[in-house]
């Protein structure tokens, strides 16, 4: 089974163009771009294994998912894209989060056992 891995941003195609460019991953995107979507795929999917959120979301909304987050998930990590590296490095930056924090563990995993 596919890890799991929800990503927020301001615009629906931005997420859906993300997810597309990085289909060459081991990956199941799910997306979100507003609270009730963030809170929904939190409460039904289970196997998300982190988030990785946008920087075209102002510094409130930022903070106010975070703490939606971190109150219905403790487990999961949270990832904040930088805003220097503009539109061009979400895709870059969704990469190295994904390549560290979700696949480099799994693949330990599998060449210990």
């Amino acid at each position: 089974m596919k890890p799991v891995v929800l990503l927020i941003g301001k615009l629906p195609n931005v997420i859906g163009n993300v997810a597309e460019q990085l289909d060459h991953l081991p990956i199941q995107w799910l997306g979100a771009h507003d609270q009730p979507e963030v809170v929904r795929q939190l409460e039904t999917e289970p196997r998300i294994e982190c988030v990785i959120m946008g920087a075209g979301l102002d510094d409130q909304t930022r903070g106010d998912l975070i703490g939606i987050i971190a109150a219905l998930r403790p487990d999961v990590c949270i990832h904040l894209k930088d805003r220097s590296s503009g539109p061009e490095g979400l895709v870059p930056f969704v990469e190295r989060v994904v390549q560290m924090q979700v696949l480099a563990p799994r693949q330990s995993t599998v060449a210990a056992v």
